[in-house]
């Protein structure tokens, strides 16, 4: 009887993804807060699993190895820079992720970005929150130019959403061309994305070649009057270079649903900042998200124990029997 362990937060026991396991003959262990405890909570979590339902718990290469029954992880999400798969590869256990489970959430919510710096609603409701009753003029969407950096499932999910409002869609991606199948998007370099855009939105992954990518220099190919959206990852951005473009001029401002630490620290170089909005990582959580996330995450947890992995991001080595469960 295959042992699961369910970190994932939202997920409960005796929940829909808990009967769809324990009726396919999974002993399941709920343990929400174990990558928040530090690692050796979460080894100890571990120690007797076979498979893992997660959310954004560090898997490194050290709880891995001390996982000695491990041989699936579910990422009941889209990212899963939080995984040290070259170490799960080693070690025989099979990694995947829920490729577009939230997709149609995080389109829904970058438009509401676009919308809400466009418009300075925040400022105008902090403003009347305050006391006061600010009065501004803000932008329309329709006739601007949205560039999206990547071109994912939510990138794509984007386009028609960013096109009803009349925008203009550029992307950069290193999609093949084969897989660039939208002849209304026009596709382009970095740097040209950068400089014709009114709106950049970030929606790639986060690699050693996308960390950092929106740096100084390529704020200072940015429109004085463009903003950015982040509802990626936070380490795509340099968040001083950010802070500084802002705070003089260089780029109008940000919006931001990830940052490079979360929570977002107090000493953060994005505070104080005007025009610089953080968000708590919501793109993604909604309750229709959540609920398709934990269904396919268990569906997935199932085949890939069976040997026959749907969304699997990686192809593991031959793993060395463990033993018994003590």
């Amino acid at each position: 009887m295959p042992r699961t362990l369910i970190t994932t937060d939202y997920l409960r026991p005796g929940d829909d993804v808990d009967r769809y396991l324990t009726g396919h003959g999974h002993t399941t262990v709920h343990a929400p807060l174990a990558g928040r405890s530090g690692p050796e909570a979460l080894v100890a979590a571990l120690r007797d699993a076979d498979a893992a339902l997660v959310g954004h718990d560090p898997l490194t290469a050290e709880v891995l190895s001390r996982a000695p029954h491990l041989r699936a992880v579910v990422r009941t999400g889209v990212g899963y820079d939080a995984i040290d798969v070259a170490a799960a590869t080693r070690l025989g256990i099979t990694v995947s992720n829920l490729p577009a489970v939230n997709a149609g959430a995080v389109a829904e919510y970058t438009m509401g970005l676009l919308l809400a710096t466009a418009r300075g609603l925040v400022r105008s409701a902090s403003g009347v929150a305050a006391g006061g009753w600010p009065r501004h003029d803000g932008h329309e969407l329709r006739g601007s130019t949205l560039g999206l950096i990547g071109y994912g499932a939510a990138a794509r999910a984007v386009v028609p959403l960013a096109q009803a409002f009349g925008m203009r869609v550029l992307c950069t991606t290193g999609v093949p061309e084969s897989g660039r199948t939208d002849p209304s998007v026009r596709f382009v370099d970095l740097p040209e994305l950068l400089a014709a855009s009114d709106h950049v939105s970030v929606h790639t992954r986060l690699t050693e070649r996308t960390r950092g990518l929106l740096d100084a220099s390529a704020f200072t190919l940015m429109k004085p009057t463009a903003v950015l959206v982040n509802t990626a990852r936070g380490a795509v951005v340099d968040e001083q270079a950010l802070a500084v473009a802002v705070r003089t001029g260089r780029i109008a401002g940000a919006a931001l649903d990830v940052v490079t630490e979360e929570p977002l620290p107090a000493d953060s170089p994005l505070r104080g900042v005007d025009g610089i909005d953080v968000y708590s990582h919501l793109a993604g959580q909604t309750a229709e998200a959540r609920a398709a996330a934990g269904t396919e995450g268990a569906a997935e947890i199932v085949a890939a124990l069976a040997g026959k992995p749907r969304h699997a991001v990686n192809t593991p080595l031959p793993r060395p029997p463990a033993g018994d469960h003590g």
